[in-house]
């Protein structure tokens, strides 16, 4: 499956990517981890903190997939706002997922401070705008329920929302504590840390069946076998498996960075910014004075194969991120097409197959993947050491 076309930026910015072997022999484990994405990144660097024995496979190259087109927001806030989750799920259940996405938040910065390689880690404000008159209420109400239970919000009225930035919105709410990364270098940086603990990683090596028992598995490749007491799936959209347990939703979406903008005085504090509409356009900035913008959503599985399509819907963004920054001579400077994914309430896919013991699944759906993906980490990390977690019911498979 292909999970992005065109140009991508990330790539470009670390030199310092390892290469790793394709396994050639048979090998054994306590945990086989498929996919070498942020979602396994960030499982084997976690399984490795606790010197659990531990493989990764990964059939292509280390987040060469959905973390080399991720846009690196990083944010407690989800697509789903709080006051919907809440009619989903319940208050209860809805706050307990927001609270958990604002500790992966803190969790991450822990966790990139410790890797050898920086992720570009840096905390952010965001900038949270209602996009027409008719999502002013809704937003308000939003605002209430996040500060009734404590989220470091506050809400903008438009003559503040022009005292900070060139542009006019009806109401916004702000966020502390959210924060912005370097999604690619996050993966590489992690396999890195997580086999100097011990865990083999193996490139170009694609798992091509299982079989699966009361003692594990055996997962065959074009080389060898692999027995492991249990697996994780980290296969992201890829995941064939899931379908047979719960329906997901695949997306195209688009984005672009530009070329280095001279002045970014205008845009203040370099919050990440985005909306209520459906779809929803967002931006932020990078460290070398660019401009990331995402948006422009549709309903499909692959992204965009026309080279001449994709490079339409950048110019299309450029015009948004103008429409909110009038600088001069901006211009794109990458613009590609991805694959996303996304659940039908918002909550990511994280646990236990529910007719399999020992083969879990980490997949991030939705906006907010690497938070999704640092709670996953933990979650299961906490039901194969322990037996237990407190929130894996909220994102567990058969919910």
């Amino acid at each position: 499956m292909t999970l992005h076309t065109g140009s991508l930026y990330w790539p470009t910015t670390h030199k310092h990517t390892a290469v790793y072997p394709k396994l050639t022999g048979d090998a054994e484990c306590d945990v086989l981890i498929i996919g070498g994405g942020e979602a396994g990144a960030l499982m084997a660097y976690t399984l490795s903190e606790h010197r659990v024995s531990t493989i990764l496979v990964e059939k292509n190259t280390i987040a060469g997939g959905s973390a080399s087109a991720n846009t690196g927001l990083i944010q407690f806030s989800n697509d789903k706002m709080l006051t919907d989750l809440a009619k989903k799920i319940g208050e209860k259940a809805a706050v307990q997922f927001y609270k958990r996405c604002l500790k992966a938040t803190d969790d991450l910065e822990v966790i990139t401070k410790r890797l050898t390689y920086k992720s570009d880690y840096k905390r952010r404000k965001s900038l949270f705008y209602a996009s027409s008159k008719g999502d002013e209420k809704k937003l308000r109400k939003e605002y209430d329920m996040l500060k009734k239970h404590g989220f470091p919000v506050s809400l903008l009225e438009p003559h503040e929302i022009r005292s900070l930035f060139p542009f006019e919105k009806e109401i916004a709410i702000i966020s502390d504590l959210d924060a912005e990364l370097n999604p690619y270098k996050l993966a590489v940086s992690l396999v890195q840390e997580a086999s100097r603990n011990g865990v083999q990683v193996y490139e170009n090596t694609e798992v091509l069946g299982h079989e699966f028992s009361d003692g594990g598995g055996r997962f065959r490749t074009t080389k060898g076998t692999i027995r492991a007491k249990k697996v994780v799936y980290a296969t992201g959209y890829e995941t064939a498996e899931f379908t047979t347990i719960k329906k997901a939703v695949l997306n195209r979406s688009y984005a672009i960075t530009t070329h280095p903008v001279k002045d970014l005085n205008m845009w203040y504090d370099r919050a990440l910014i985005w909306e209520t509409a459906q779809p929803y356009l967002y931006m932020r900035t990078t460290p070398d004075n660019r401009i990331i913008a995402g948006g422009l959503d549709v309903s499909a599985s692959e992204p965009e194969s026309d080279p001449d399509k994709v490079k339409g819907k950048g110019w299309e963004l450029l015009s948004l991120v103008q429409e909110h920054f009038p600088i001069r001579d901006l211009a794109v400077a990458h613009e590609w097409s991805a694959t996303f994914g996304e659940s039908k309430d918002g909550l990511p896919f994280i646990g236990r197959h529910p007719k399999h013991e020992n083969v879990y699944f980490l997949l991030g759906y939705g906006g907010n993947g690497t938070v999704y993906c640092t709670i996953g980490a933990e979650i299961i990390k906490d039901l194969i050491l322990y037996g237990y977690s407190h929130d894996a019911p909220l994102v567990a498979l058969d919910r």
